[in-house]
């Protein structure tokens, strides 16, 4: 059961698919923002732009209610070449649409669009589209740029689209739901030489190497095997040639965790690690370690709402409970250092490429059913009564 009629369906499909074909990197979002902007106030919604650089809050007010929550959408693509066949595939180089964003927002606009016409509501919400999602930048922006003075709210709530889960189907947890991440940077230094002579160098190649390999063990023997944690090694970068060992290499990646304890853990290990084979290779080791995500952590209560909302319009049998958090980041989490809420998974298929997969494509089935979660959670958290 959704609220979204087929005329409104169409609408969704195109608007989704022009963004998909035009997808702007984090805080570059100027034509995304101008195209939500437009429609919001084609609803007849108060609109503010330019909050945290490209983020958009539009704001609709129905009946007497004291009472404003907040939805929160992303519009950030990401800096992947596209290898999707589609029509609507990107025409920019290097980004695309990898993790769903264009239907987040899509989703989040169609809500504003039937809740602007029908009303059902007693109160005010926030429509948040935030800018610089994918590195952890852009709820800080918008934080820092007054928002919760300037737009206040008591709760907010976001979804975001999950390969594997079938298209219709929506899951949460209270609590832990997604990780911190943490960034680190390697970077081991020596004298690099001809390849034949590898005897007269300190070459950092092997030693790198040895990192990486050396990096498996915090998890599996540095940490207690009751803790979640990730430490991945993502690149791998030196300034050899074919005949010539490298003098100096970086090694880039991040860490996951969901508690500042196996955070520290991590990071204290890392740099024992890294001095110490840098060392045993005649090198030496720089490493830098930043935290950039938080983790998210559903409010119990809300959490409870959401699933309630989501069985009125997706059916009892298309919603859970799911039994483990994921181990990925959202900088959603940093609103939730300020007030209550909860974020969901919908389905986007089970045989959709993953998130951040250049053939990845958001499901255009999925759009109904996100707009009609939004809508009817907004309905349930803001009561109307008829007659009050």
């Amino acid at each position: 059961m959704t609220t979204i009629d087929p005329a409104a369906l169409r609408d969704m499909v195109a608007w989704r698919r022009d963004l998909h074909a035009h997808p702007e990197f984090g805080f570059e979002e100027r034509r995304t923002a101008a195209f939500v902007a437009g429609r919001l106030r084609d609803f007849g919604l108060d609109v503010a732009e330019g909050i945290g650089g490209t983020g958009v809050v539009g704001t609709l007010r129905r009946g007497s209610g004291p009472r404003t929550i907040a939805l929160r959408a992303d519009m950030d693509a990401l800096r992947i070449a596209e290898q999707g066949t589609h029509p609507h595939r990107s025409t920019v180089p290097g980004t695309m649409h990898a993790c769903g964003h264009d239907g987040h927002t899509v989703m989040l606009l169609a809500a504003a669009r039937v809740l602007a016409a029908e009303g059902g509501f007693d109160g005010t919400v926030r429509f948040l589209f935030q800018p610089a999602e994918e590195w952890g930048r852009g709820a800080l922006a918008m934080l820092e740029d007054g928002l919760l003075e300037r737009f206040p709210f008591e709760e907010i709530h976001g979804l975001h689209t999950l390969p594997g889960l079938p298209v219709g189907h929506l899951e949460t947890r209270p609590g832990p739901i997604m990780a911190a991440e943490d960034n680190f940077e390697i970077v081991l230094r020596g004298v690099g030489g001809h390849a034949a002579r590898p005897h007269a160098t300190s070459e950092v190649l092997v030693a790198a190497c040895a990192t990486v390999m050396n990096l498996q063990t915090i998890v599996s023997r540095r940490l207690d095997p009751a803790e979640t944690a990730v430490v991945s090694v993502t690149e791998l970068i030196a300034d050899g040639t074919r005949n010539a060992l490298p003098g100096q290499a970086r090694l880039l990646g991040d860490a996951r965790s969901f508690r500042p304890e196996v955070s520290a853990a991590i990071e204290r290990q890392m740099r024992v690690i890294a001095e110490g084979t840098a060392l045993s290779h005649g090198v030496t080791a720089e490493v830098t370690y930043t935290r950039e995500f938080v983790p998210l952590l559903n409010d119990p209560a809300l959490t409870e709402e959401a699933l309630a909302a989501a069985r009125t319009v997706l059916g009892p049998q298309a919603v859970a409970v799911a039994r483990a958090p994921m181990t990925g980041s959202e900088d959603f989490a940093r609103f939730l250092a300020h007030v209550p809420g909860c974020f969901v998974f919908l389905g986007n298929g089970e045989d959709s490429a993953p998130l951040h997969n250049p053939t990845y494509d958001f499901d255009d089935a999925a759009l109904p059913h996100g707009a009609a979660y939004h809508v009817a959670l907004v309905r349930r958290r803001l009561p109307f009564v008829p007659g009050a």
